[in-house]
C-alpha cells in the first residue's frame, strides 16, 4: 500500500532510541526523509546512517536538548534548511521522573514540564510558520495514556501528558484552517528503556522487586504483555500518511485497554 510518504520529510525528536527511533525507520522504509534529534552525538549519527543506507533516504542526525529552547528553535529550522521543508513533526523526546508525591522534589516537577510539555510546545511553535508556507503538515505528539488514566507513582508525568493532551487538541482546532493536522497518541506501557525507569520507580514505592513490579503492570493489560515501540511506530506512520488525511484533533489510546486501578491491588 503506497502511504504516499515517499520524498516527504521528517523531523523526529528523541529519535535515537525507543518509539523515536522505531518511527524514524518506519518513516524512512516508507520512503521519508528524516531528520533524527536526540541529545547523544554518536548513536543519533549512527541510527541515521542505518536508516539511510538501508532505506535509501537522506538523513540527518542532530544532537539537541529538548529541555533547551534554543535547541528545539535550532533542530526544526536546520531540518528546513538541510532538507529543504518539513512535512511531518513527530514528538517524542522526553521521560519524566515517576515517584509518589512525598517523594517527589519541586525541581522534578519542573523538570517534567520543561521537557515533556514546553519541548513539545516550543519545537510546535517552530514549526509552525513553515507548516502554513507550506499549507500542509502533520504534527504528530506521542504522549502517553498517564494523561487520562492517572496513577499515583506516575505524577508528573501524567502532569505533563494532560497538558500536552490539552495543547494538541487546542492547537489542532486552531491550525486546521492551513491544511496542518494535529494528533496525539497515548501509549501505555512500552518496552523501552523509559518503561524500565517507571518500573523501578514503582518496585520503589512498593519494596517489591523490578520483576514483580513490572508482573504487576502487565497485570493491569487485559492483553496481557506490553506493547512494542514499532507498533506505535505504526500509528505515527498512519497519522503521517495520505491515509489519514480527515484525521486531526485525534487523541489516540494505545495501551492495550490498560486498568491502572489493579496496580493499586
Amino acid at each position: 500500500m503506497d502511504l504516499g510518504l515517499k520524498g516527504k520529510v521528517a523531523l523526529i525528536t528523541g529519535a535515537s532510541k525507543g518509539i523515536g527511533k522505531a518511527a524514524a525507520w518506519e518513516l524512512g522504509r516508507e520512503g521519508a526523509h528524516v531528520a533524527l534529534v536526540a541529545r547523544g552525538k554518536p548513536l543519533v549519527e549512527q541510527v541515521a546512517a542505518e536508516i539511510a543506507r538501508e532505506a535509501g533516504v537522506k538523513t540527518i542526525g542532530l544532537t539537541g536538548d529538548m529541555a533547551k529552547g534554543e535547541d528545539d528553535r535550532r533542530v526544526v529550522q536546520e531540518t528546513a534548511e538541510r532538507l529543504g521543508r518539513i512535512d511531518v513533526l513527530v514528538n517524542c523526546a522526553g521521560s519524566s521522573p515517576g515517584g509518589s508525591i512525598e517523594n517527589l522534589r519541586e525541581e522534578q516537577w519542573h523538570e517534567s514540564l520543561n521537557l515533556k510539555f514546553m519541548g513539545y510546545v516550543r519545537t510546535c511553535t517552530a514549526v509552525v510558520p513553515i507548516m502554513k508556507r507550506q499549507k500542509s503538515g502533520r504534527i504528530i505528539n506521542v504522549i502517553g495514556n498517564d494523561g487520562i488514566k492517572p496513577i499515583y507513582f506516575e505524577l508528573t508525568p501524567g502532569a505533563a501528558n494532560a497538558a500536552g493532551i490539552n495543547f494538541t487538541l487546542a492547537i489542532a482546532e486552531d491550525l486546521a484552517p492551513h491544511g496542518i493536522l494535529v494528533n496525539c497518541i497515548n501509549p501505555g506501557p512500552v518496552d523501552t528503556e523509559r518503561w524500565w525507569g517507571l518500573v523501578r520507580t514503582l518496585a520503589r514505592e512498593r519494596r517489591i522487586t523490578e520483576q514483580a513490579a513490572n508482573a504487576l503492570a502487565v497485570k493491569s493489560i487485559p492483553l496481557g504483555r506490553l506493547c512494542t515501540p514499532e507498533e506505535v511506530a505504526h500509528m505515527v506512520t498512519f497519522l503521517a500518511s495520505d491515509k489519514a488525511t480527515f484525521v486531526t484533533g485525534a487523541c489516540i489510546t494505545m495501551d492495550g485497554a490498560q486498568r491502572k486501578a489493579i496496580m493499586d491491588t
